[in-house]
């Protein structure tokens, strides 16, 4: 099994290689990709050190299977013509909605990997693949009507370089300096910003737009979803807040009892003081956590959850590596 990692130096490509060597996936020849710049750079797997190839030189004859980490416009560029050779599967955004690239996270839709036409697998948003994985196992038993979701994103959905101005920004704050925003379009630091992306006409912005149509593409089509995405000033893992209404009547019981005994998510619902996940305690797990589970009495069918998970994992890299498990287990059906 030969594997390539294209973006391995960047946040989500070095998470992809601490998954592989956590799940112990078998790995005979191991590439690791970037761009001109960081060509020829080391990094170490398994106690053995990589160097780093360019990717403008690379042959992806020589792989199986190629994990594209290195943003959509390297996507858009390279991942058809690696495609040609080996099984792409892509973190960016670019392919998500192609009608010929599936959209996977292998606990909700592995059924669709049979669908493979370009050899291109497409990874969701992050904070898509939390969410479908909590509410997959709830529409199949009671069939999910609308979704309102809001999210508390961590800086670290925007790469490394928010991960290190928010460090600097607190800093900065704590010392009484003045802070003037890079990645951000206002202060980070002891605050929160209501917007992720770029804004659309209807006022909303692409990355809720993404939650909108990864889920129905992902899930179900028929389910209507709204979605306020929030940048809060935290390093890693994303939180969600739930609001669902189902058509068919439920229990709280049924609700915990199915989300815990769904693979991928587990429950901590206690009604006390710190009886329930936070993104700090969902940093470096690869669970998707959910607490705070209510009806909601203003609605008929409906109820609240909160949902929290590691997005460098669970939104990412442990989603990628699962995709790539379930095309190994299926002998790369749809091939």
């Amino acid at each position: 099994m030969n594997i390539a990692i294209v973006g391995a130096t960047g946040n989500v490509g070095r998470k992809i290689l601490e998954v592989l060597e956590k799940k112990g996936l078998s790995i005979d020849n191991l590439y690791l990709i970037a761009s001109t710049k960081s060509s020829g750079k080391k990094i170490s797997f398994k106690g053995k050190e990589y160097q780093v190839s360019d990717l403008e030189g690379f042959d992806f004859s020589k792989v199986k299977i190629a994990f594209f980490s290195a943003g959509g416009k390297i996507s858009e560029k390279f991942a058809e013509k690696a495609a040609k050779n080996c099984f792409v599967i892509d973190n960016s955004s670019h392919y998500r909605m192609d009608p010929e690239v599936p959209l996977i996270v292998p606990q909700v839709n592995s059924e669709d990997l049979n669908n493979i036409k370009k050899n291109i697998i497409a990874n969701p948003n992050c904070s898509t693949a939390q969410l479908v994985i909590a509410l997959k196992p709830l529409h199949d038993l009671f069939t999910i009507k609308r979704v309102v979701v809001s999210t508390y994103q961590s800086v670290s959905g925007g790469g490394k370089a928010p991960m290190d101005e928010l460090i600097d920004q607190t800093k900065m704050v704590l010392n009484k300096q003045k802070v003037e925003p890079r990645n951000f379009t206002k202060q980070i630091a002891f605050n929160i910003i209501p917007h992720i992306d770029i804004f659309s006409e209807n006022g909303y912005t692409k990355e809720e737009i993404k939650m909108v149509n990864e889920t129905k593409k992902i899930l179900d089509d028929k389910i209507n979803l709204t979605a306020t995405c929030v940048r809060i000033p935290v390093l890693v893992s994303h939180a969600e807040s739930v609001n669902i209404e189902f058509e068919k009547t439920f229990t709280l019981e049924e609700v915990r009892k199915t989300l815990d005994k769904f693979e991928g998510c587990k429950v901590i619902d206690e009604r006390a003081d710190g009886g329930y996940s936070t993104p700090l305690e969902a940093e470096g797990k690869d669970e998707t956590f959910i607490s705070r589970i209510r009806k909601d009495k203003t609605l008929k069918n409906g109820m609240n959850l909160w949902i929290v998970s590691d997005n460098l994992l669970r939104g990412a890299a442990l989603n990628a590596v699962e995709i790539a498990k379930t095309l190994i287990k299926n002998n790369f059906y749809g091939k």
